[in-house]
């Protein structure tokens, strides 16, 4: 097996008959997700990715937002985390909430 800097050989696999190759000792999960790229060698990459929902992307790619998110978290891991009222005004914190809702 040839290697690539960086990497190191795991094992040798064989695809099935639907072309699947297992990856299990190469660490891969059920449910894992990758990226997957090919070059002109036919090697094969894996890049582990994460998927996050469409609505959070917002946060990833406004790098301003994101900073503004991560000070808010940190100032409430600090207990530095204030009551703003007029998020909650039209709110009775004291109604009971139905789960199911």
């Amino acid at each position: 097996m040839t290697t690539l800097d960086g990497f190191r050989p795991v094992t040798e696999v064989v695809a099935d008959d639907r072309a699947r190759v297992p990856m299990g000792r190469a660490g891969v999960h059920q449910n894992d997700r990758y990226a997957v790229s090919v070059n002109d060698e036919g090697s094969v990459l894996l890049v582990p990715l994460a998927s996050i929902p469409r609505r959070e992307m917002l946060v990833w790619e406004n790098d301003e937002l994101r900073a503004s998110l991560f000070r808010g978290l940190a100032e409430a891991a600090e207990g530095k985390a204030r009551r703003l009222d007029w998020v909650t005004a039209d709110v009775d914190l004291d109604a009971d909430v139905d789960e199911d809702e």
